[in-house]
C-alpha cells in the first residue's frame, strides 16, 4: 500500500492546527475546569490494538549496541598496543 503525498498549502497547515487546538481543548486539565474531586473525573480508556503503533520505530538496541561495543573493543586493541610498543621504547632506553 502506498500512501499518496499531499502538498502541504497554508491552507492545509492551518487546518491541521486548528483541528489539533481544538483537540488539545477537548482533553484539557480537569483542575482548570473547575473540578477538584478526582472522583468526578473519568479517564479515557484505550483498547491495546490502538497503543501498537507506538512500537513502530521497533529497534534492536542489543545488536546496535554491539556493534558499538565492537568498535570501542577495536579502538582500545589499538591503544594498548601502542601503549605496550612505548612502554618496552621507554624502557630499552632507561
Amino acid at each position: 500500500m502506498r500512501r499518496k503525498s499531499k502538498k502541504l498549502t497554508p491552507r492545509l497547515l492551518r487546518r491541521m492546527v486548528m483541528e489539533e487546538r481544538a483537540r488539545m481543548l477537548e482533553t484539557s486539565d480537569p483542575i482548570a475546569d473547575g473540578i477538584t474531586d478526582p472522583a468526578k473525573v473519568s479517564a479515557e480508556e484505550v483498547d491495546a490494538d490502538d497503543q501498537a503503533k507506538t512500537l513502530e520505530k521497533d529497534i534492536d538496541h542489543l545488536k546496535v549496541l554491539k556493534i558499538h561495543e565492537k568498535k570501542t573493543a577495536r579502538r582500545l586493541k589499538r591503544i594498548k598496543e601502542a601503549r605496550r610498543v612505548l612502554r618496552t621504547r621507554l624502557f630499552k632506553k632507561l
